[in-house]
């Protein structure tokens, strides 16, 4: 009884979110003409196609019970090391893999951190964040500039600039990997196991639930999408730039909380955090046409984030007392 009516909360939550995507869609198609246009609608999928990717895995990692406030930093980390392999080592395939290969390093070294040396996510993953970041400021200094601009190769920025028919090659890799993390989510193991010990990490491991090695594997996840992400976005620009990402991990943290995922973990989806993504996306784009000041955009989307969070908190309330 109890988990049929968890069950119809969690999808009454979906289609509530999907609702508030929705009216926020139409608003702004109303209020300005500019919002349906194949440019901006492109626009705003690149946009969040990022958020997303990185998103994917770190639903997981929060759906755990753990997060990860480092992922921003691994982008910019990722994305120097890729501008800088490109210039002076290897072909721009080769970068791109050692740079991804370095986020899951990064993530590596949280996951162990975290589960071997029992340090709290939030310091462990500080500390990782202020490192990456600052190493990628050494790198790009090493190299002589404050960004690493010039010298690189001819197809660096294909990668992230590439257009499969009218759609960005980026937001087809989003689509792919969202496919990849529902897939996850719902039919294997480390989906089943983000949830249980999500739920109960003590009562995961006296089932017989290797927690630490799950949790580590979903630390390298989130750190390979990171730098994967990182890749993309510097091949966009047409440089290294080690500022890059800054705030990023709260965009993403934000996306997946809309969605429905508990910080305290246990529950959450892949597809909520989408839905929760594209909320952001839209407002973000929309305030911007309709030439809303910065400050005031912060205000609308925090707004938007508690009323949201507070009516599907009020909702599951209800449900659970029938």
């Amino acid at each position: 009884m109890i988990l049929k009516k968890m069950s119809f909360g969690l999808n009454v939550q979906k289609y509530l979110m999907l609702g508030i995507l929705l009216l926020i869609f139409i608003s702004f198609s109303l209020a300005t003409p500019k919002f349906i246009t194949y440019v901006n609608l492109s626009n705003v999928m690149l946009q969040v196609s990022l958020i997303i990717i990185t998103g994917s895995a770190l639903t997981l990692l929060m759906i755990s019970g753990h997060f990860d406030l480092s992922v921003g930093s691994i982008i910019a980390f990722s994305g120097v090391m890729h501008a800088f392999i490109s210039k002076h080592y290897a072909p721009t395939p080769i970068s791109i893999i050692i740079a991804v290969l370095l986020g899951g390093l990064i993530g590596y070294l949280n996951g162990v951190m975290v589960t071997k040396l029992k340090i709290t996510p939030i310091i462990a993953t500080m500390g990782t964040m202020y490192a990456a970041r600052g190493l990628a400021y050494i790198i790009a200094r090493a190299d002589g500039g404050a960004n690493i601009t010039s010298g690189l190769p001819l197809d660096f920025q294909s990668f992230g600039r590439g257009m499969v028919g009218p759609v960005p090659l980026p937001v087809i890799i989003m689509i792919a990997i969202v496919a990849i993390f529902y897939f996850i989510q719902t039919k294997t193991n480390l989906g089943r196991y983000s949830y249980a010990i999500g739920a109960n990490k003590h009562s995961s491991y006296l089932s017989g639930v290797k927690v630490d090695r799950w949790v580590i594997l979903l630390y390298v996840l989130a750190g390979i999408l990171a730098g994967f992400c990182g890749t993309i976005l510097v091949s966009r620009l047409g440089s290294g730039v080690p500022s890059i990402g800054l705030g990023f991990e709260f965009d993403v943290i934000i996306a997946i909380v809309l969605g429905g995922t508990l910080i305290t973990g246990g529950e959450g989806s892949v597809l909520g955090m989408v839905i929760g993504a594209l909320i952001i996306g839209f407002v973000a784009n929309g305030l911007n046409l309709l030439d809303v000041q910065s400050f005031y955009q912060t205000v609308i989307k925090g707004a938007i984030l508690l009323a949201s969070i507070i009516l599907e908190r009020s909702l599951k309330n209800k449900i659970a007392q029938g």
